[in-house]
């Protein structure tokens, strides 16, 4: 007990004397930071229903005399600048953040989400050899009691991704979102939300389940939870021990988020660069000229 007490004391004098400058500085500055979202465009994977997105270049929305007739298209040569417009025929797209409100008439929408949804400790259980297996196995409480044997309790108030590397099918549009696949059961999403008390789950596929009436989407956002889906990179993070970082549109009023998720894992991991490593400021120049290619795409093209 003594030792418990000289820890917490200890710790709590070392959090009293610091700011979170010097935490970033002594801490997350040199942890590892992976990218958990895949960059959309207009060839992903969708569900059918939906449709895919247009790119294409921004033109003047109105006249202005002397630089740009209305309908003209911006360009580098002429203006000194560029700009995309993009035609995203719903925000359930890529890697994406569902609020209630994509079920729900009387749930929040995107833009009710709180700020607090910014950071939280991340779990990964990993479910992919079962997957190899069996394409369409989905998560249950038993991979979840399995994490927490060697783990540790969920931490409330954590995110939950289910990693099934299914990730690894994107580039298959034709496969990724065609039965079966991987998915999360009904009694595991409850017994992560009513007895672990998580924040949200995620998965890789673009469905929670694969169930006739997606009967775990339908639980969690007519009882309002949110969940992530169309995640990557799951094979590149520790199971325990990192934080997720939650970034998002926010449409007002909107069903659905465009998502980034970015784990922070120890500075010793693997996978993933440091702020040292990569500080963002200047960013490297591009190999060639950016040029748009048939989907309206920049990319960097050799001329």
């Amino acid at each position: 007990m003594m030792v418990i007490i000289l820890i917490f004391s200890l710790t709590y004098s070392i959090a009293a004397e610091t700011d979170l400058w010097s935490l970033y500085e002594s801490v997350f500055k040199q942890c590892k930071y992976v990218d958990l979202t895949h960059a959309f465009h207009p060839t992903i994977a969708v569900w059918p229903g939906f449709g895919n997105a247009k790119f294409k270049p921004t033109v003047a929305g109105a006249d202005m005399p002397g630089y740009i007739g209305k309908g003209q298209e911006f360009t580098y040569e002429k203006h000194g600048f560029i700009a995309t417009a993009y035609e995203i025929l719903t925000d359930q797209y890529g890697t994406q953040l569902d609020p209630p409100a994509h079920w729900d008439e009387y749930g929040a929408t995107i833009s009710d989400l709180p700020a607090t949804y910014a950071i939280r400790p991340l779990v990964v259980i990993d479910i992919h050899e079962k997957v190899v297996k069996d394409p369409g196995y989905h998560c249950s409480v038993e991979d979840i009691k399995a994490w927490e044997a060697k783990h540790g309790a969920i931490p409330e108030g954590a995110v939950v991704m289910v990693r099934s590397d299914w990730h690894k099918r994107w580039a298959d549009v034709e496969r990724y979102n065609k039965k079966p696949f991987p998915g999360v059961s009904l009694d595991a999403l409850k017994f992560l939300h009513l007895q672990r008390k998580i924040l949200f789950h995620g998965h890789e596929p673009l469905d929670t389940d694969t169930t006739p009436n997606l009967e775990g989407e339908y639980w969690l956002m007519h009882n309002h939870f949110c969940q992530a889906e169309g995640v990557t990179n799951l094979d590149k993070v520790p199971e325990a021990g990192a934080l997720l970082a939650i970034g998002f549109a926010k449409p007002e009023g909107g069903s659905g988020g465009y998502a980034r998720y970015i784990a922070i894992c120890p500075s010793d991991w693997k996978y993933g660069k440091s702020v040292i490593e990569a500080p963002g400021a200047p960013l490297p120049k591009q190999p060639y000229p950016l040029r748009r290619d048939q989907n309206g795409v920049l990319r960097p093209t050799k001329p």
